[in-house]
C-alpha cells in the first residue's frame, strides 16, 4: 500500500531558494497548504525580507516558483509537530535526490530539526545561517523555525541574510 503525500512538493529547475521543513502541521495538512497555521510567520517573513515582492497567503503556495522559490518537507507522508513524528517518518535520501535533480541555488531548512535530520547531526551541532557544507552547487542555510511553538528562537535577521545572499547571486 502506497502512503499518500500530504503536501505536494513545489519544485522546478532554476529556483533561487527551496525551503524545507520537517512535516506539515495538522492545520497545513487539513487546509492543504504549506505553513497554513495563522500563527506561523513563514508567509509574512518572506514578504518582510523581500523574498516576495507581494504578500501571499498559504493557499498561494503553488505560485512560489514565479518568484524563484520552492517548498518541500522531510516527512511527505506524516503530519504534526516535531515531537509527534517518528524517525521513520523522515526521508533525507528522498530530499537529497530532489536537490540533486533540481539544483536550487539555496536549500533553506526552516528549523534546526529539519537540518539535523537531513544532515545526520544533532540540533546542537547546527548554527543558524549559511552552512559550511553544500550539496553540489546548492548552498545550505538554516533558518529559525517560523512556527509559533518555536517563538523563543525566532529571529528574522537570519531570514534577511538569506534574502540578501540569495538575491546577490541572482
Amino acid at each position: 500500500m502506497t502512503k499518500q503525500v500530504i503536501l505536494a512538493d513545489v519544485l522546478a529547475h532554476g529556483l533561487r531558494v527551496v525551503f524545507c521543513g520537517t512535516a506539515p502541521s495538522d492545520v497545513s495538512a487539513r487546509l492543504g497548504a504549506y505553513y497554513a497555521n495563522p500563527s506561523n510567520r513563514f508567509w509574512p517573513a518572506l514578504y518582510a525580507v523581500g523574498l516576495l515582492p507581494v504578500p501571499l497567503l498559504p493557499r498561494d503556495f503553488p505560485r512560489l516558483p514565479e518568484y524563484g522559490l520552492g517548498l518541500t518537507d522531510l516527512a511527505k507522508h506524516a503530519k504534526g509537530v516535531d515531537s509527534a513524528l517518528k524517525p521513520g517518518d523522515f526521508d533525507a535520501e528522498a530530499l537529497w535526490a530532489k536537490i540533486d535533480r533540481y539544483q536550487p541555488r539555496w536549500l533553506a531548512f526552516t528549523s534546526k530539526k529539519a537540518a539535523a535530520v537531513a544532515l545526520g547531526l544533532t540540533t546542537g551541532q547546527i548554527a543558524y545561517g549559511p552552512q559550511d557544507t553544500a550539496r553540489g552547487a546548492t548552498r545550505l542555510f538554516v533558518l529559525p523555525s517560523p512556527s509559533a511553538q518555536a517563538q523563543v528562537y525566532w529571529d528574522i535577521s537570519h531570514w534577511h541574510l538569506l534574502a540578501r545572499l540569495s538575491q546577490a547571486q541572482a
